[in-house]
């Protein structure tokens, strides 16, 4: 089983090491894909004929004329795939190698029974039946199970008991991202500075599609001239755009948001809390996804900066897009943000829409803080940029809004039923985010969850208060 994150090279990689195993003269090696079979989650006799199909045109693509396989076999539905790659390898004039992409496309019945047939074909294995087999998709066996409507606990008679070995694809070192980059500029004489290859490691922690994506931006848009150096500011440049545009990486990964399974960990990490009592396969399942890694310190961390940006940024969508029109009453006239008219315009925003619009984001946990975000999208949307730091276990979420020459640190809290007033906490760890900023002042936010409480509109207040190290907060609860 080899399984990583989408867009990471595994189709890539098994597809050149099947052309290798090939031209190599000891085996008969082609790369497959279960895809098409998806339509069909209930229907494995129609997914059996649309995957052989797709297997017929991507063998005759790739295998010369002579290690084509016979017509495939006439079986009964639930069979064919057993049937067909038996036929194939008696008639394989070498030891028949098989990398099935996308196995996790498929659901239900569908999934049970192409894993079944396979299962049932090991034991006849190399002469009537392929000497190996590899499954390539996203996740590891035991979340095909939960794919397939069953429980997660694997036994000896499953047809999901079919993993001899599990393998992943790692992201790219630092030395490989400069080893890719310093191709381009080979072939072109463009040079990517040291502190732009840095940069672009550390916003993607060598995912590979990342790493690809932001160079393709610069050198395709933002920096098109070969005796131009690529800088750390366009590395900056081009990710924000990949961020903006969301493409289809990206995309992907929001889609998993919506999912019961990824939002039972997303939200308490968003949310700085401890994620409870959260089964190893739930956590294990986000890891394969590459939505999440295991921090060296401890604790769940989203995989890279820039997922770390996208997760609070996509699902502030929902209420962003629920947005009354605002005027920018903020700004000055000579276009600066103003800290005091930032502060009135959200108050009054807060009081006026913040009920209704907390019923549009999709994680209740923190939906005060995507509301709120929303709102300043809005801001920054104008020239400006919104950054976030969170982390499970610390009860709070850091902004930073960043306007011309204006700095706004806020810290996020949240009042839960049955808890002290985090007034105090919320002080001494705004006072050591805004040493970090450099700011003597800053917003202080807690938003009241406990029960029995009034409108927001009427117990939305502010305060001017003192840190313990003498900077100045206003403080907004609501």
């Amino acid at each position: 089983l080899i399984h990583a994150p989408r867009q990471t090279g595994k189709t890539t990689a098994m597809l050149e090491l099947a052309q290798q195993l090939t031209a190599s003269g000891k085996y008969t090696a082609v790369m497959v894909s279960a895809e098409v079979g998806a339509a069909f989650p209930n229907d494995p006799g129609a997914a059996e004929k649309a995957i052989l199909g797709s297997w017929r045109d991507s063998v005759e693509g790739y295998l010369p004329t002579e290690l084509h396989p016979p017509t495939w076999p006439d079986a009964d539905p639930g069979v064919r795939l057993h049937s067909a790659l038996k036929v194939w390898a008696e008639a394989s004039p070498r030891p028949l190698v098989i990398f099935i992409d996308e196995i996790d496309a498929l659901r239900d019945e569908t999934l049970i029974s192409v894993l079944r047939q396979l299962r049932s074909g090991y034991p006849h294995r190399p002469k009537r039946f392929p000497q190996a087999l590899a499954l390539i998709g996203v996740r590891d066996v035991r979340d095909y199970k939960v794919a397939s409507g069953g429980s997660k606990r694997l036994n000896t008679s499953s047809p999901f008991n079919i993993k001899i070995k599990s393998l992943t694809l790692r992201n790219f070192t630092l030395a490989e991202v400069a080893q890719l980059y310093q191709q381009h500029t080979a072939a072109t004489g463009q040079v990517f500075t040291t502190d732009a290859v840095e940069q672009a490691f550390a916003l993607t922690q060598g995912q590979p599609w990342l790493v690809n994506a932001l160079a393709k931006e610069i050198v395709e848009e933002l920096v098109r001239d070969p005796a131009q150096n690529i800088t750390l500011e366009h590395i900056e440049e081009a990710k924000e755009i990949l961020i903006q545009r969301q493409d289809t990486h990206l995309d992907s990964l929001t889609s998993l948001l919506r999912q019961e399974q990824v939002r039972s960990i997303i939200e308490p990490i968003l949310a700085g809390q401890d994620l409870g009592d959260i089964p190893n396969d739930d956590r294990q399942f986000l890891v394969d996804l590459g939505l999440v890694v295991r921090h060296p310190a401890g604790g769940l961390t989203p995989a890279n900066p820039i997922y770390r940006e996208v997760l609070p940024r996509v699902l502030a969508s929902g209420p962003q897009d629920s947005l009354p029109m605002i005027q920018p009453s903020w700004l000055t006239p000579e276009g600066k943000l103003n800290p005091e008219q930032l502060l009135e315009a959200f108050l009054s925003f807060w009081r006026q829409h913040g009920q209704p619009l907390l019923k549009s984001a999709p994680y209740h946990e923190i939906a005060p803080h995507l509301v709120l975000m929303a709102f300043l999208h809005r801001v920054v949307n104008g020239g400006g940029i919104l950054e976030r730091e969170y982390a499970i276990g610390s009860d709070r979420m850091d902004l930073c809004l960043r306007y011309g020459d204006v700095t706004l640190g806020m810290e996020l809290k949240v009042w839960r039923e049955g808890r002290p007033d985090p007034i105090k906490a919320g002080l001494e760890q705004l006072d050591r985010y805004l040493a970090g900023l450099g700011l003597n002042q800053g917003w202080l936010v807690i938003f009241d969850q406990r029960q029995g409480l009034p409108p927001i509109a009427e117990r939305t207040t502010t305060e001017q208060v003192m840190t313990p190290s003498d900077r100045t907060v206003i403080v907004i609860r609501g």
